[in-house]
């Protein structure tokens, strides 16, 4: 896309992926067709002036674009990833700084529960307060039958997916102040589970629900919790996790006929996060190419 502000062809395939795998986790640099960040159409507007964020998963795909649209709104930002995304992390960072802000690495497993309390804490000191949470690392691995899903693989996704941001929920809302914002991001899986995530669905499922328990609790603190829940977005994560024939029609089932880039994700992002969501909690946002969701 050539920015936010003029009005493209939604239909028109853009770094449309073809069938190319990567090993896991997944790197931007290992990526034949790269994912779009908005690292040259994103302007920002200053709509998060001032705020402080931290990003789980902000080393790549819908993480880098949320670091780097919220950087060019004002925000300082600290990301959390795999010390094996360093490379990853290390280009977030400097898009981050090229930006005018502050830029924190947190490399770490989010599966360790004092890892997320000490990233909160460490953000906290280091960019001097925290007033944007956002929850974004995953882990997903296709498999074509629950006999082929393993107990410890059934415990990393829910650690990776659901303990994570309950820990890091946990450790972050006693830095949050009234206006401050927590978002989730889900998935379209939540909603229409493909057979072949069972256990990455089963996640996103509760993210959602877990997003608006919360928003209850936290409306009279002022703090307002929603979820982000895309469809097929291309990062490094889809060739990572899914074999040939997928990825290459990755995204060819929606409306719009193609995947998503991140950076038409990393939108709904910035506005949950600004003054303009100021009545919105508890809600999602889908951005999934028009897959219709009940």
């Amino acid at each position: 896309m050539s920015d936010q502000f003029t009005p493209e062809d939604p239909s028109r395939p853009s770094g449309q992926p073809g069938p190319e795998q990567v090993p896991h986790p997944g790197l931007e640099s290992q990526l034949e067709a790269p994912s779009d960040h908005g690292e040259q159409s994103y302007r920002g507007a200053s709509r998060l002036e001032g705020r402080r964020a931290l990003i789980t998963g902000g080393d790549s795909g819908i993480g880098r674009a949320v670091a780097l649209a919220f950087a060019r709104e004002g925000a300082d930002v600290a990301i959390v990833h795999l010390p094996d995304e360093q490379s990853d992390a290390d280009e977030t960072v400097r898009l981050v700084e090229q930006a005018g802000r502050k830029a924190l690495s947190l490399p770490g497993d989010v599966q360790d529960e004092s890892f997320c309390t000490s990233a909160v804490q460490r953000t906290v000191d280091e960019l001097g307060g925290l007033d944007v949470l956002v929850n974004n690392a995953a882990y997903q691995m296709t498999r074509e039958s629950i006999v082929d899903i393993s107990t410890e693989e059934f415990d990393r996704v829910l650690k990776t997916n659901l303990y994570a941001m309950f820990w890091f929920c946990r450790a972050a809302v006693p830095h949050l102040q009234p206006g401050s914002s927590i978002i989730n991001t889900s998935s379209v899986q939540a909603y229409e589970p493909s057979p072949q995530l069972l256990d990455y669905a089963t996640t996103k499922a509760g993210i959602v629900n877990f997003t608006k328990g919360l928003a209850q609790e936290l409306a009279s603190k002022g703090i307002r919790v929603n979820t982000v829940a895309p469809g097929p977005i291309w990062t490094p994560l889809i060739p990572a996790t899914m074999p040939e024939d997928m990825v290459e029609d990755f995204g060819s089932q929606t409306p719009l006929g193609r995947a998503g880039q991140p950076v038409e994700v990393a939108h709904a992002f910035v506005f949950l996060a600004s003054a303009e969501a100021s009545y919105i909690t508890g809600e999602r946002i889908g951005v999934h190419g028009g897959m219709p969701l009940p």
